[in-house]
This record gives structure tokens, C-alpha cells and sequence, in this order.
């Protein structure tokens, strides 16, 4: 006797379809599998009998044949295991053959035969609905993240709990619960225990953190020991808006392949934070594994990457961001496998300006030699540097700044702002203005539409260019920040004054002496 069920293969957020194919008879006991299946799949034939056992179905007696089909696409995990025991108990003549017709089936079973969760559901779905197929069942530890996918997409979900509620609900109909109602998404904005208030002094800092936020630009602040790099890095996610349905489905997805979604949840609702120590491997940072899962960089997708002490990450990590910064993907090629993770999160990077930290301080004294703090600042390499759209110089806090009674604007005043300077940049997407909702990602033709300077703005911008030696990757770099002061500012055109603050944020310490006489002519 034979039969089928259907099941996916997830390589990165793509979706697969594969035929578990079951061919029973009788005959010596023997259970094969075939079909490129790696050690944890195997194994399911020691699960499958042990859950089938529970249900009282003995297999001492048949020889079990399992294809998993299409035979070139590598599979690993347990996530087969129920689409296996579902098309075994067909074969068997346990539940009828046509009751796995267009359903798809996911979920490792115990060796007691209770369905565990597995990663990777909502991708699975979404997978499944976009192939056309009509209804699926799950376990019942990914219900909270299924429901999410259900309520939008038509897609009818269903959850198991132990394979006998499947037995029972394919052999006599007897119905499965649902996921439940969709997660909530939208009301979370970032930690509200962290406050930009709390920051002392800053000004030029707390500037161009509002203006990343506003815009979704990369940000490098540079500054001694003790000036609050860490400290206003962390206080980014107040600032950002709410997530939206689809960013918050997308990150599910791309947390849940990752194997770090929680059950309870289901939903990722809030912009994600990452903060790799400087140790991290190339892979962990942008990927990899077997079988390949996405890196810190695509984890804080639509949220924020914190790099802190930048120059003490290997070279080779930091050069394997230039390319997740300039496409917003990651595209990780293996022998087996080719996957594209997306990788847009707004980077915010901080480091000393030397070894010692105190390079250019008025009150410590830097104990570094030249030759030093210039192989130091080599490790950052000009090409990536040339990515990060701001750099700001933070100078050390005062004492008078750090005694004072009156407190800097709130992370709420300042996430109004930019929520509203996002809902500008949205709605000028939406009248087909733009081809993206977020300045940072501009184009070229974008940029000729929206973000043109006017005449002096233009001149200033292009004395810029001739005296501090700008590329033509930084000149769009600094057209888009002005498209977001201009936002934030609730002006139209981008003007000069736009351009000159731009041009202040894309210097480095050792660049401010150079910008002088540009800064005075405006």
C-alpha cells in the first residue's frame, strides 16, 4: 500500500513543498528512508515507531519504504516527523488515504507521541499559502505564532497537541482547535525605562540620533571613555515608531527559522536591539551554519544593530557588512545551498577616537603615540566607513552638564518627531514619489525627485565635495540626511541649511578643522 502527505523544506526563509512518500507491506520489519535526508531526519523513523506504539499501531510486522521528494533538496530537523507518521498510518490503511489531500503538515513528535514545536512555522505558512494550499496543521506550541499568519493570509490553521487527536481528526473527523486570535502588534515602541532625558549634555549627539531614527541612517559616534556612547545607543528603540503588521511578520519569521521566538508571544512586537560582543564570528554576525540561519545583522532587521567598540571587531567582521548595508539583504552561497536573508537594521557603531581613549581630550591626557592612533583608526577601513551615512564626535560630559537640574527632551517628544517625519517619507511612497518609505534607502532617481538641493544648497554641497575629497557614495549619503532634516524640519524643498548640517554629520574629529570655512559661509 502507498500513500502521501505533504510537508516544507525551509533553506532561509524560502519554503520548499515535499512529498513524504510511504510505501507499507508485509515482511521482515524494516523501516528505510530515502530522499537526501540528514541524521535528524533518519532519526524520525525511531520516533515515528515509538509515537505510533503509543497510539496502538505496531510496525514489527511491515516493511516501511519513506521517499521524501523532491530527492535534491538536502533535508534536515524533525519538523518531517508528523507529514511521516501521517503518510505511514495511510499506508497502513489507519486513516484514509484522500484526508491528507491538500493539507500540509508540521511537527516533531515525541517518543510518548506528543507533537513538540519546531522553527520556522511562519515561514512554512507562508509558503504553503502562497503554493495555494488550503489548510495545515501545526503543533500546538507554534499556535500563538501560526495565528499571526492566519488571520491575513486565508490560510486554514489548525494545531495538534499528541498524534492521536491527529488520528482522531483524519480517521473520524473530529475536529482540531485553532491557533487562537492574532498577537497584537503596534503598541510596544522600546523600553520605556530608558529615557533620553536621562542623557547628560550631547546635544550634537542626541541630534544625530533623532535624525538616524527619523530616517533609518547608519550612525558612528566617536568619543572618549565615560562621554555616553552606550548610554544613547541603547535609548534607539524609544525613538524608532511602532512596528508595522508586515515588518512584525517578517521579523517573526526570520526570529522563528533562527529558533529564538517565544512560544508564549508567537509575534516579535517590538523592534528588535542587537549588541554582538566584539568577538563574534563572520557567521554570527551575517550568517551561516549548517543548516544556514541568519546572523545578528539580519536579526535586528527593522531594528537596530549596536556595534559597540567598533575597532576591536576583527577586520574581516566589520568588511562582511558592506554589503547587508548597501543592498539590505544578505545573500549567503553554500555547496548545498543558496540563501537571501533580508538585512536592513539601522546600524549604530561607537568607538574611542585611540587605544587609550582620550585622543583630543582637554583634561586627560592621551598617552598614545601618532603612529598608534593611526593604525588604530585603520582598522576601520574607508569603503565602510564611507557606508555610515552620520559621524559625530562626542566630547567628554562636563561636570557642570552631569549637575545639572533641568533634564533634556524626552524619548517620547523625540519619537514624535520621528513618527512623523516617517509618515512623511510613507506618504510620499505611497504617491509614487519615492520607491521606498525611508530615506536612507533612496535611489539615485529618488534622490533627483525628492531630495535635490536648491541653487545655494547645490554650491555648498559641491565645494564639499572638492575640499574634503566626498564620494560619490557620501554625496548621496548626505542628500538623503538632508531629505530627512528637511522632514524633520516640515519643509518641502532641501535647502542649504539642510545641506550644511548633513555635511556636519558626516565628519569625523580629525575632519571638523577642514569644514570650518565651509561651516562659516553658511
Amino acid at each position: 500500500m502507498q500513500a502521501a502527505a505533504l510537508t516544507f523544506c525551509l533553506q532561509g526563509l524560502d519554503a520548499y513543498p515535499i512529498r513524504v512518500e510511504v510505501d507499507s507491506g508485509r515482511g521482515p520489519a524494516s523501516f528505510q528512508m530515502v530522499g537526501l535526508p540528514e541524521a535528524s531526519v533518519r532519526e524520525s523513523r525511531v520516533r515515528v515507531r515509538a509515537a505510533l506504539q503509543q497510539c496502538g499501531i505496531e510496525l514489527d510486522e511491515y516493511v516501511i519504504t519513506v521517499n521524501l521528494a523532491p530527492a535534491d533538496l538536502r533535508k534536515s530537523g524533525g519538523a518531517y516527523d508528523l507529514a511521516i507518521a501521517a503518510a505511514t498510518l495511510a499506508a497502513l490503511r489507519r486513516i484514509p488515504v484522500e484526508a491528507l489531500e491538500q493539507v500540509g503538515l508540521l511537527g516533531e513528535l515525541s517518543l510518548s507521541g506528543a507533537v513538540q514545536p519546531v522553527r520556522g512555522v511562519l515561514a512554512a505558512l507562508r509558503g504553503a499559502a502562497a503554493r495555494g494550499v488550503p489548510r495545515a496543521i501545526v503543533p500546538r506550541g507554534n499556535a500563538r505564532e501560526a495565528a499571526s499568519l492566519a488571520s491575513i493570509q486565508g490560510i486554514e490553521v489548525r494545531v495538534v497537541g499528541h498524534l492521536k487527536e491527529l488520528v482522531a481528526h483524519l480517521a473520524a473527523g473530529k475536529a482540531l482547535d485553532g491557533p487562537g486570535e492574532a498577537p497584537t502588534v503596534g503598541a510596544e515602541a522600546g523600553d520605556e525605562g530608558l529615557d533620553l532625558a536621562d542623557v547628560c549634555g550631547q546635544h550634537a549627539a542626541r541630534r544625530a540620533l533623532e535624525v538616524a531614527a527619523a530616517g533609518g541612517h547608519n550612525l558612528l559616534l566617536v568619543g572618549p571613555p565615560g562621554s555616553g556612547k552606550t548610554m544613547l545607543a541603547r535609548r534607539l528603540p524609544g525613538l524608532l515608531p511602532p512596528l508595522s503588521f508586515e515588518e512584525s511578520l517578517e521579523l517573526t519569521a526570520i526570529h522563528s527559522v533562527a529558533g529564538l521566538l517565544s512560544a508564549d508571544r508567537g509575534i516579535v512586537a517590538a523592534r528588535p536591539f542587537r549588541a554582538p560582543h566584539h568577538t563574534v564570528s563572520v557567521a554570527g554576525l551575517i550568517g551561516g551554519g549548517d543548516p544556514v540561519r541568519p546572523g545578528e545583522v539580519s536579526l535586528a532587521h527593522h531594528g537596530c544593530l549596536f556595534l559597540d567598540e567598533l575597532l576591536e571587531f576583527r577586520r574581516s567582521v566589520t568588511e562582511a557588512l558592506r554589503q547587508p548595508l548597501e543592498e539590505g539583504q544578505v545573500t549567503l552561497s553554500r555547496a548545498r545551498a543558496r540563501v537571501t536573508f533580508p538585512a536592513r537594521p539601522l546600524l549604530l557603531a561607537a568607538t574611542n577616537p585611540c587605544p587609550c581613549g582620550f585622543a583630543g581630550d582637554r583634561l586627560r591626557r592621551c598617552a598614545c603615540s601618532v603612529e598608534r592612533v593611526r593604525a588604530y583608526r585603520a582598522r576601520l577601513s574607508g569603503p565602510l566607513l564611507d557606508r555610515i551615512d552620520l559621524h559625530v564626535a562626542m566630547p567628554p560630559v562636563e561636570v557642570a552638564q552631569i549637575c545639572a537640574v533641568a533634564r533634556g527632551e524626552s524619548s517620547a517628544a523625540v519619537r514624535a518627531r520621528v513618527t512623523a517625519a516617517r509618515a512623511v517619507q510613507a506618504a510620499r511612497c505611497a504617491r509614487g514619489e519615492a520607491s521606498t518609505p525611508l530615506n536612507a534607502a533612496l535611489g539615485p532617481r529618488d534622490l533627483a525627485r525628492v531630495a535635490a538641493p536648491d541653487a545655494e544648497g547645490t554650491a555648498l554641497l559641491a565645494r564639499a565635495v572638492e575640499r574634503l575629497g566626498l564620494s560619490a557614495r557620501a554625496y548621496g549619503k548626505v542628500l538623503r540626511v538632508s531629505r530627512t532634516l528637511a522632514d524633520l524640519a516640515g519643509s518641502e524643498g532641501v535647502g542649504a541649511i539642510h545641506v550644511a548640517e548633513a555635511i556636519g554629520m558626516r565628519l569625523l574629529d580629525r575632519e571638523i578643522s577642514a569644514a570650518a570655512p565651509l561651516a562659516a559661509e553658511t
